[in-house]
C-alpha cells in the first residue's frame, strides 16, 4: 500500500511546493520532493532530492532512479520561474530558461512515471499552472508557459484516461509567497490594487492550493480529468 501511495513533488523546498508535501505527508502519503536546496526543517520521514530541474541531464538521471523503486501513485508538477517584463524588455534567453523549467521538468518527470502509472492502472497527475495564463500585465513568459502547462493538461487528459490515470491543473491566484512578495511588492499601488480585488477579501495562502491537490489525487477523485481548477479567491469569475 505504501508503495501504491507515493506521490513525486517537484519545486518542495518552499512556498506553495512545500505546503503540498506537508498536507500529503499529513494525509499519508509517502512524499517524494524535489528542489534545488534541501529545507533544514524537513518532515520526518519525507524523501527528498537535491537537483537542477532545469537540467535535463540532471533530472533524467534522478528520475530514472526514482522510477525504478516502483510505481507512483501521483505526480505534482509545481516548480515554476515566475518572470515580469512588459513586452518590450522580454528576452528570448529569459523565455528559454522559463520553459525548461515551467514546461520541460513536468514532460520530463510525466514520461518517468507514466508508464509504471500505465501498468498499474492508476495515476493521478497534477499540474500548477497560474490565473495568469488568463492574461496578466507584464507576465508575456510565465503567462505563456503557465497557459502551456494548461494545453499538456488537456492533452494528458486524453491521452491517458482510459488507463485509469487522471490528469488536472490548479492555477492559483495571488498567494502569499516569496515568489508572489517578489513579483508584487508589497508598497506597491498595483500590487494593493491586486489584492483589493479578491472578492473573498483576503491573499490565497499555500495550504489553499495544497487543499486542492489534496483533492485532485485523491483515489476517489477518479471521474474528473482535463480540468483547471482555480484557486484564487474568484478573481477569474467573467475573467475567462
Amino acid at each position: 500500500m505504501g508503495e501504491q501511495r507515493k506521490v513525486l513533488v517537484t519545486g518542495a523546498s518552499r512556498g506553495i511546493g512545500r505546503a503540498i508535501c506537508n498536507r500529503l505527508h499529513a494525509d499519508g502519503y509517502a512524499v517524494v520532493g524535489i528542489a534545488r536546496t534541501r529545507p533544514a526543517d524537513l518532515p520526518e520521514g519525507m524523501d527528498f532530492h537535491c537537483a537542477d530541474l532545469s537540467s535535463a541531464e540532471d533530472l533524467r538521471g534522478l528520475l530514472k532512479k526514482l522510477a525504478a523503486q516502483g510505481p507512483y501513485h501521483g505526480l505534482v508538477n509545481n516548480v515554476g520561474l515566475v518572470q515580469s517584463d512588459p513586452l518590450a524588455d522580454v528576452l528570448l534567453e529569459d523565455l528559454h530558461r522559463a520553459v525548461a523549467l515551467n514546461l520541460e521538468a513536468a514532460i520530463l518527470c510525466a514520461q518517468a512515471l507514466i508508464g509504471g502509472m500505465r501498468e498499474a492502472g492508476f495515476g493521478r497527475i497534477v499540474n500548477i499552472s497560474s490565473r495568469a495564463a488568463l492574461g496578466k500585465q507584464s507576465r508575456t513568459i510565465y503567462s505563456a508557459t503557465k497557459a502551456g502547462v494548461i494545453g499538456m493538461t488537456r492533452t494528458w487528459a486524453l491521452e491517458f484516461a482510459a488507463q485509469g490515470v487522471t490528469v488536472n491543473a490548479v492555477a492559483p491566484g495571488p498567494i502569499a509567497t516569496e515568489f508572489f512578495w517578489d513579483a508584487n511588492p508589497d508598497r506597491d499601488a498595483t500590487t494593493a490594487k491586486l489584492l483589493a480585488a479578491i472578492p473573498v477579501g483576503r491573499i490565497g495562502e499555500p495550504d489553499d492550493v495544497a487543499n486542492a491537490v489534496a483533492y485532485l489525487l485523491d483515489r476517489r477523485t477518479g471521474f474528473v480529468t482535463g480540468q483547471t481548477h482555480f484557486v484564487c479567491g474568484g478573481m477569474t469569475v467573467g475573467a475567462a
